[in-house]
């Protein structure tokens, strides 16, 4: 064989295994270490681009789930200050139902009513001005799609999260129809010779009825005036009408013969009752046969030319109708403005948005609306003017009645609140979390199959790497003997 001593191929070769196989066992070593298969891209190319989007698919989830928690926890914040101030509505209540007990008050104990309902409706104010999550104000109604409305008869009532914001001039609004009220008159009027006979007449309202029959000795304007008093006592929502024109220095003696007129108190087609007399005409149109009164009509028209809804003097924008889906105005006026327009709606989005998903368009909203007293229990017709909680008064009986009404609204509005605030808490934020917090585990899962490493595997591979390691090392002490035979053929 041939000897040489300046180029050792056998340790050469045996070097190129040594160093493959220390890389092969750092890598074990590696894996062995992080508990991951894939490290680097030069451990699996495919694995990692996959192995990465999961991972950050897995971040999202998980700060989603914080996000959604957050969420939730502002939500039961605003539930909280709302439950208080349905306690001081509901305290409210009792007292003017004190104060309409009027036989047994003194002013003194008026006095009093009254200025605990100021107290209470200073601490409304004050849960309302005050309910905040970390910086930002919940119940104040700067949370909440806000609007101004010009035009004579239009209001602005509300605007949910649906709501898109308008611009300088705002939405124009055009009503085609006002709100109606359901009505009847008699076609024939009531005589004193009707009241002398006993004429029977009879009005159902909501389930109330008031049966009503004319006293001889009566004259017309006292029949009116006790067929009225029968209709108040018995909580009808109707009124009776005192007919155009009639005065009591044309009737002094109230003998005169007067038509009957009966309205319902609210607007809109859902609102009617039944009335029957003796007398066909006197306001049922046969004798002794009961006459349905549904001739209510509800507003019509339109918010910023898109279609809406109407429902008595309110106007809403249709769901999926655009820019002013979901706005509420109420239209007053007795009839519809000349050319249709009866103003604009200048309207500004401002309710909480909330990103509770891992996708960019994976979002949520919600408007919390006003709690202070001057918005709540608006809408409501007394005779003592009130037009919310912050006007009410309980100085007489009277008055004590009348804001008796608007409190019960103002509990059914926050009522209402707090029942859209709960369906959004348990249908989309606690519903949403439970899909995340499984999003996660199976994001988790995925992400382990991708990148971590099968540890008994790469136990046993490191092993037998290791025994190759050793091996080639043995067999590059044994390569750099060789040379060494050399010495013997010059001994």
């Amino acid at each position: 064989m041939s000897v040489r001593i300046n180029t050792n191929a056998a340790a050469i070769n045996t070097h190129r295994h040594v160093v493959n196989n220390a890389r092969v066992q750092a890598r074990n070593l590696e894996k062995l270490s992080s508990g991951h298969k894939v490290n680097r891209g030069v451990d699996g190319p495919a694995h990692i681009q996959i192995g990465e989007q999961i991972r950050s698919q897995t971040a999202s989830l998980k700060q989603a789930i914080d996000n959604s928690e957050s969420t939730i926890s502002l939500m039961q914040t605003g539930e909280a200050a709302l439950d208080e101030v349905s306690r001081a509505l509901i305290q409210a209540r009792a007292i003017a139902t004190h104060a309409a007990n009027s036989g047994t008050n003194s002013e003194y104990m008026f006095q009093a009513d009254q200025l605990e309902i100021d107290n209470i409706i200073n601490e409304v104010n004050t849960i309302a001005a005050n309910t905040q999550y970390g910086k930002n104000f919940l119940l104040d109604g700067s949370r909440a799609g806000n609007g101004v409305t010009t035009g004579e008869h239009l209001e602005f009532l509300e605007g949910t999260n649906k709501g898109k914001s308008s611009g300088a001039g705002g939405h124009e609004v055009k009503i085609t129809q006002a709100g109606v009220r359901s009505q009847v008159v008699g076609s024939v009027q009531l005589t004193q010779s009707m009241i002398d006979e006993g004429e029977q007449i009879t009005i159902t309202e909501g389930g109330r009825t008031v049966n009503f029959k004319t006293q001889e000795g009566l004259n017309v304007e006292q029949t009116l005036n006790e067929l009225g008093l029968a209709i108040k006592s018995a909580g009808l929502d109707v009124d009776l009408l005192k007919p155009e024109g009639s005065s009591d220095a044309e009737d002094v003696d109230g003998a005169l013969p007067q038509f009957i007129n009966i309205r319902h108190k609210n607007y809109g087609s859902e609102h009617q009752f039944q009335v029957a007399t003796n007398t066909a005409g006197l306001l049922s149109a046969q004798g002794d046969v009961p006459d349905w009164i549904q001739n209510g009509l509800d507003v019509e028209g339109e918010i910023a030319g898109e279609e809406a809804t109407g429902r008595g003097q309110v106007l809403t924008g249709d769901l999926g109708a655009g820019v002013a889906e979901d706005i509420q105005v109420r239209y007053t006026g007795e009839k519809a403005p000349e050319g249709g327009v009866a103003g604009t709606v200048t309207f500004m989005q401002n309710s909480l948005q909330f990103q509770i998903g891992h996708n960019e368009n994976h979002r949520t909203s919600i408007s919390f609306k006003s709690v202070k007293a001057a918005t709540l229990g608006r809408g409501v017709e007394n005779t003592s003017g009130f037009k919310n909680i912050d006007e009410i008064s309980v100085m007489d009986g009277d008055k004590a009645k009348d804001a008796m009404q608007v409190i019960d609204k103002a509990i059914e509005e926050i009522a209402s609140t707090r029942g859209n605030m709960g369906a959004f808490q348990k249908n989309t934020l606690e519903s949403n979390l439970n899909f995340l917090r499984i999003a996660h585990e199976n994001a988790l899962s995925s992400e382990s199959v991708v990148r971590d490493a099968d540890m008994a595997a790469e136990m046993a591979a490191y092993t037998r790497n290791q025994i190759v390691m050793e091996s080639s090392i043995a067999m590059l002490a044994q390569a750099n003997q060789r040379p060494l035979s050399m010495l013997k053929l010059l001994g």
